[in-house]
């Protein structure tokens, strides 16, 4: 009985975009055993994954990790995030086969530094699962996996009645700020938005989420910070259609199958990091970005405020044609 270790620290969304890995791996390996390795901050998001033995955590002693991994006398390690302490962990455990993904690093670098696009076209599930090809698992085509379970499963009486009957998802929050459309945007989006809509973000979105709040506090309700991930999963699971940044909530709501207007600012698809549902889905979901834009991509992660000043990845949409999305996606 082979065991594994998959190893993803961070973020919310890598870590949901590693699920086809476990899933597959699972499937083509039923009578294997599966541990996950990542930070406890992330442990939510795995810990009700049926296809997973054991969830890992990344603690304050990294020695004591190194100790307890060892014990665990895994067969191969599945290293999907390759950096400085998972080449350490496998320096340590020197005698267990390792697979790493490629992060293709030099190719980012030339995309986001002289616009030099050498990427492949090839997403980061596919690339992910390329990594453990040698082990003959294939990708079977059903997307990413999101389980919420049913102690974090929203009751009616959580959110307004004026929403009880179908609302628009609107995530507000990102990690960084070049990923996030103003708030000015995100007020005049809510605005021209004939239908209830609820605000998604973290407990950092609360004050965004009060400010595009007052613009209609009946057809718009604040969730952010009120609700914990798997929750605000379950909001998302529960509405009619998600618009979103390039953040983990987007791809949570590819998981769940959802709808999507995905909205990019200072990052791009051609990363491989676009709403991923599967090759036997039939979803679809609408990009909105400005093309041919010089100074774009400026990273592959995001910054604080714009390095250049004037923001035109983000100011430069119009949202008109998010509206228009929406109005096409609801006719669906």
């Amino acid at each position: 009985m082979p065991k594994f270790l998959i190893i993803r620290f961070s973020s919310i969304g890598d870590i949901v975009l590693t699920t086809p890995v476990i899933r597959c791996l699972r499937k083509q390996y039923p009578d294997s055993e599966i541990h996950f390795l990542t930070k406890q901050s992330f442990r939510s998001l795995l810990a009700d994954n049926p296809y997973i033995d054991k969830v890992q955590t990344l603690g304050d002693s990294f020695e004591l990790l190194l100790h307890e991994l060892a014990i665990a006398d895994y067969d191969y390690i599945i290293d999907l995030h390759h950096n400085l302490r998972t080449m350490r962990i496998k320096r340590f455990l020197k005698h267990v086969k390792s697979f790493s993904f490629n992060k293709l690093n030099v190719e980012k670098f030339m995309l986001t530094n002289f616009k030099i696009n050498t990427l492949p076209k090839k997403h980061i599930v596919d690339r992910n699962l390329e990594s453990i090809a040698a082990l003959g698992v294939t990708n079977d085509g059903n997307g990413l996996d999101y389980f919420i379970p049913d102690r974090d499963r929203i009751k009616k009486e959580d959110i307004p009645t004026s929403h009880m009957h179908g609302y628009i998802a609107l995530v507000i929050g990102a990690a960084l700020h070049t990923k996030k459309l103003p708030i000015h945007k995100l007020i005049e989006l809510c605005i021209a938005i004939h239908h209830p809509i609820i605000l998604l973000g973290g407990k950092e979105d609360v004050e965004d989420g009060k400010a595009i709040a007052k613009a209609d506090d009946i057809k718009i309700y604040n969730a952010c910070g009120k609700f914990n991930l798997n929750e605000s999963a379950d909001l998302i699971q529960k509405s009619r259609l998600v618009i979103t940044h390039d953040t983990g909530l987007m791809h949570i709501a590819a998981a769940l199958q959802k709808p999507i207007i995905s909205v990019w600012g200072n990052t791009v698809p051609a990363f491989g990091m676009a709403p991923y549902y599967g090759k036997k889905s039939n979803k679809l979901y609408d990009v909105v970005e400005i093309n041919k834009l010089w100074c774009r991509p400026c990273s592959k992660i995001g910054y604080k405020k714009c390095p250049i000043g004037h923001f035109n990845c983000m100011e430069k949409i119009a949202v008109n044609d998010i509206v228009n999305l929406v109005k096409k996606q609801l006719q669906h």
